[in-house]
C-alpha cells in the first residue's frame, strides 16, 4: 500500500471515497429508473473498492482523520466509514450533495443535500438481511456517534446524517478543540512528565491510570472485561503539590486532549432539582469526547452523607446519588482534587479506579523544583543555590513556584542578578499569603537575607 501524500489535506486523500460514492448514487438512479448497469459501471466500483480499502486500511488515509496510532487508533468497521464518507462527502464534493438531494426527493419530502440512513441502505446494496450493519453503525455506541463525527438529530430511517465540526475540522487538516462543557472551563496549562516532581511510584500510579483510558477497547470489548464508567482518579494532597499540573500532564498524554476545570459555582446551586439538571448537561456534552474532566475541590460535591434531619438534608444526598450514578455511566477521564481526602464519602471512593496522595516535596524534590522553577536565563548571583534553598524552607511545589517568579520580577525591576535578598523577599511574600504571623524563623538560613523593615517586624 503507498503511504498517503502528507502535503495533500485529508479530504483531497479521499477522493477516491467521493468517487464511489458518486458511482454509486448514479448506479442508484440508473436502477430506480429500470436501467441496468453498465459492466463498465460496476468495474470501475470494483477499483474505486480497492482504492478505497486500502484508504481504510492501517496506516492509510483515514488513521490520519480519526487521529491515534498503534494501540491508541481507533478502528472501524467498513460501515461506519462508509457513513463517515458519505456524511462529509457533501462538503467537499458539492455535486454530492446535489445528487443525495434527487434521489432523496421523493422520500417523504426530505430533500437535505446530507444522506438519510434510508438512502445508505440504498446506496451500499445491503438487503434487509444486512441493515443491522448501518444501524449498529450508526447507534450511540458506533464510532462515528461515539467519537462525535456525526450527529443524529432525530432517529428515524429518513432523517439526515449530519457531520460534527470535528469531523470536517480534521478532513480539512485543522485542529479543532470542542467548546467547554456547560459549567466547565479550558485549562490552559500545557505540561510534560519533565514537568513533574513526584517519587517513582506516585508517577507510576500516573502511567496506569492513563492504561485505564487507552486499553479499553482491548479489555472491554476484546477480553470481555467488565465496563466502569470514567475512569475516575482522585489526586489528594496539600495545595500546590502539583494535582493541576499532574492532570495536565495526563490530557496531554492522550494526544493532547483538551483539560477541562469544573466550576463547581456553576454547578452546584441552592435550589433543589438543579444540581442535577447541571450535571446532566455537563455529563451529556463531555460524554465520549476526548476530553479530561477535572473537579476540584471535590469533597464540596462527594461529601459525606450526612443523616437527613431535614428536607434539604435527603435532596443533598439525592444528589450525590445521582452525581455517582452519571459519573459511574460516563466514558471518559474524570480527576478529582481535594485537600481533604478523609471527607470524601466511601460510596463514591469505591468507585474510584485509582488514587494518587500527592506528597509536600521532600528537600531532594525541593531543590529539584528550585533548579526547575527559578527563570532558566536569569542570571544568578553565585550563592543562589537551589540545594541550598531547598534547605531553608518547607515549601510546596505551587509556593516555589510564586517565590521564585516573585524573585525574578524584583530582580528585574532593579536590573540586577537574582540574588539571596530577592529570594528571601519572594519566600516570605508566599509564607505570608494565608494572613497569618509568619515568623523569622520560618526562613531558616534565608532570614538574615530579609530587608531590614521585614527583619525588625
Amino acid at each position: 500500500m503507498n503511504a498517503p501524500r502528507v502535503d495533500l489535506l485529508p479530504a483531497a486523500l479521499l477522493e477516491p471515497e467521493w468517487e464511489r460514492l458518486l458511482l454509486l448514487a448514479y448506479c442508484l438512479m440508473q436502477t430506480r429508473q429500470g436501467h441496468a448497469l453498465a459492466d463498465e459501471d460496476l468495474q470501475q466500483l470494483a477499483r474505486l473498492k480497492a482504492l478505497v480499502d486500502n484508504l481504510r486500511a492501517p496506516g492509510g488515509a483515514w488513521t490520519q482523520v480519526l487521529g491515534g496510532t498503534g494501540a491508541d487508533a481507533p478502528t472501524a468497521s467498513g460501515p461506519e466509514f462508509d457513513v463517515l464518507a458519505a456524511v462529509a462527502a457533501p462538503e467537499f464534493e458539492p455535486s454530492l450533495g446535489g445528487a443525495f438531494q434527487q434521489l432523496q426527493a421523493g422520500a417523504g419530502g426530505n430533500a437535505s443535500p446530507y444522506p438519510s440512513r434510508a438512502l445508505l441502505q440504498e446506496l451500499l446494496a445491503l438487503d434487509a438481511g444486512r441493515a443491522h450493519l448501518l444501524s449498529d453503525a450508526l447507534s450511540p455506541q458506533g464510532l462515528p456517534r461515539r467519537r462525535r463525527l456525526v450527529r443524529v438529530d432525530q432517529e428515524g430511517a429518513y432523517q439526515p446524517l449530519l457531520p460534527e465540526p470535528a469531523l470536517l475540522a480534521r478532513l480539512a487538516g485543522r485542529d479543532w478543540t470542542p467548546p467547554p462543557p456547560p459549567g466547565a472551563e479550558l485549562v490552559p496549562l500545557q505540561a510534560g512528565w519533565d514537568d513533574l516532581v513526584l517519587p517513582p511510584d506516585r508517577r507510576a500510579m500516573l502511567h496506569e491510570y492513563l492504561l485505564w483510558v487507552r486499553h479499553r477497547a482491548t479489555v472491554v470489548d476484546r477480553w470481555g472485561g467488565a465496563s466502569v464508567g470514567g475512569p475516575v482518579a482522585l489526586f489528594s494532597g496539600p495545595s500546590g503539590t502539583g494535582k493541576t499540573l499532574a492532570a495536565s500532564v495526563v490530557a496531554n498524554c492522550l494526544g493532547h486532549w483538551p483539560l477541562y476545570r469544573v466550576d463547581l459555582g456553576r454547578v452546584v446551586s441552592k435550589y433543589v432539582g438543579e444540581t442535577e439538571e447541571n450535571l446532566n448537561r455537563l455529563f451529556d456534552a463531555a460524554h465520549g469526547r476526548p476530553m479530561v474532566l477535572q473537579f476540584d475541590e471535590a469533597d464540596a460535591l462527594f461529601a459525606k452523607r450526612g443523616e437527613v434531619k431535614e428536607a434539604r438534608d435527603r435532596y443533598a444526598n439525592m444528589e450525590v446519588s445521582h452525581l455517582l450514578s452519571r459519573i459511574e455511566t460516563h466514558q471518559g477521564p474524570c480527576i478529582l482534587t481535594t485537600n481533604l481526602r478523609r471527607q470524601l464519602d466511601s460510596a463514591f471512593t469505591r468507585r474510584l479506579q485509582v488514587v494518587i496522595e500527592f506528597p509536600r516535596p521532600d528537600i531532594t524534590a525541593r531543590a529539584a523544583l528550585w533548579q526547575r522553577l527559578l527563570p532558566p536565563r536569569a542570571p544568578r548571583e553565585p550563592g543562589v543555590d537551589p540545594a541550598w534553598l531547598a534547605d531553608c524552607a518547607a515549601l510546596t511545589g505551587g509556593q516555589i513556584r510564586n517565590a521564585a517568579l516573585h524573585a525574578a520580577y524584583l530582580a528585574a525591576g532593579a536590573d540586577t542578578p537574582i540574588g539571596l535578598p530577592h529570594v528571601a523577599l519572594g519566600v516570605w511574600r508566599e509564607l505570608s499569603k494565608d494572613g497569618r504571623e509568619v515568623a523569622r524563623t520560618e526562613l531558616g538560613a534565608l532570614a538574615p537575607y530579609l530587608p531590614e523593615e521585614l527583619a525588625r517586624a
